[in-house]
């Protein structure tokens, strides 16, 4: 906990006087003050989850230079954000430590300090419990300011890119009793319009991985109007298979083609999972080490202007405890997709969190393309811990036993 019962308000009163803009260097400039620290920085992580960029710094004699960006594959900021444990070392005359900035699971980005010595098991605790509180102000002044966002992207969008960006969760990862989340989307050089979403109530997990057809702004509009139609079903109580009719009546009466998708919701407290596949890939699940596709009957892609033989069809899912679940889009399939193994791969991301395991496949994927994807690469990678579990195990942002233990390899 903070050193004093009346520290959080204050901190939080003092980033409520500045600019959202200022928000991270309200934080970073207390830190400073509190602990003697030559420099403190705030570093967020890249829309791509292969780099960082500094966006604050306290203490900096040159704080008005271009912001930099650090690739995070083999630095000891990707160990921090694998981990989730903070990071210690001597730096020179002093001392250097790199701690997540993390809420539910989320890997929002790092704090990094230089302090004249050593700190003690308190002194760490305060700034991890500092660069938690920095989680929540970061999201709360992202509804603000572009600066966040900006920080997150390694160059500036198309307007079918810009699109496609913000029909994703606000949160990429998710983390809870009986779940851990995540999802990835790689692009293609011509924004094919993949999307996945998911929200969590009190009793039901949803999720979702969607493709239209078409490319560039066509399938981000068709996105726009499908992701649109799916949250306002889900939003209204509506079950499976209406959100699935909502989706494809959509498309349907506004002229944007047809997309393939696959809608999941599953009971929190008794781990029913059921499942609807609008001629989608089949999901694949990682079971006592072994991946296999998931059989499932294959309904009609939404947005179809001929006559359908049947409705959509809500399935149940056989899902229990341990599982890890893989819902994908044809890019990873099809086209460079094919030429890797994507079963075996799940398999050696046993041991990492659904963060990694969702990069390392769609790294996977760009690597067999040369970084030219013909088509979006897109995963949702999901844990079930199982309806047994009723309360996280933390102290911050993370549960740190579910962490990565290993880097991320191909």
């Amino acid at each position: 906990m903070l050193s004093e019962r009346s520290e959080l308000p204050r901190l939080l009163t003092a980033v409520e006087k500045a600019a959202p803009v200022d928000a991270a260097e309200v934080i970073a400039e207390d830190l400073r003050r509190r602990f003697d620290a030559t420099r403190v920085s705030f570093l967020i992580v890249d829309l791509t989850g292969n780099a960082v960029a500094r966006l604050s710094t306290a203490g900096a004699i040159d704080s008005g230079r271009e912001r930099e960006r650090i690739p995070l594959l083999g630095s000891l900021y990707e160990r921090v954000i694998r981990t989730q444990r903070p990071y210690q070392e001597a730096a020179g005359p002093g001392h250097r430590v790199v701690v997540p900035v993390t809420n539910r699971g989320d890997a929002i980005g790092l704090l990094e300090l230089l302090l004249p010595v050593p700190p003690d098991e308190e002194v760490l605790a305060e700034v991890a419990e500092t660069a938690h509180v920095l989680a929540y102000v970061v999201i709360a002044n992202g509804r603000f300011t572009d600066l966040y966002t900006w920080g997150k992207r390694s160059r500036p969008p198309t307007l079918a890119a810009e699109i496609q960006y913000q029909l994703l969760p606000a949160s990429l990862s998710c983390e809870a009793a009986q779940f851990s989340l995540c999802g990835h989307l790689e692009p293609s050089e011509d924004l094919s319009g993949d999307t996945f979403d998911y929200a969590v109530e009190r009793d039901t997990l949803h999720l979702s991985v969607t493709d239209p057809m078409g490319h560039d702004l066509n399938a981000a509009l068709a996105a726009t109007v499908l992701v649109g139609a799916l949250r306002g079903a889900r939003r209204a109580g509506a079950g499976l298979v209406e959100q699935a009719d909502r989706a494809d009546q959509a498309l349907r009466e506004h002229a944007r083609g047809h997309a393939t998708g696959q809608l999941m919701r599953i009971d929190l407290h008794t781990g029913r999972a059921q499942l609807v596949n609008a001629g989608h890939p089949w999901p694949l699940r990682l079971r006592e080490g072994s991946a296999k596709m998931i059989p499932c009957e294959v309904d009609h892609p939404f947005g179809l202007s001929v006559p359908v033989s049947h409705p959509y069809r809500a399935q149940e899912v056989d899902l229990r405890p341990g599982d890890r679940l893989l819902m994908l889009t044809d890019g990873m399939l099809e086209h460079q997709g094919a030429q890797v193994d994507l079963p075996a791969l799940l398999e050696g991301t046993l041991d990492l969190h659904p963060r990694e395991a969702a990069l390392t496949l769609t790294r996977a994927v760009a690597q067999a393309a040369g970084s030219r994807l013909e088509d979006d690469a897109t995963v949702m990678c999901l844990d079930w811990h199982g309806p047994q579990e009723t309360q996280r195990h933390v102290s911050s942002g993370a549960d740190t036993h579910q962490a990565s233990a290993a880097r991320p390899h191909l």
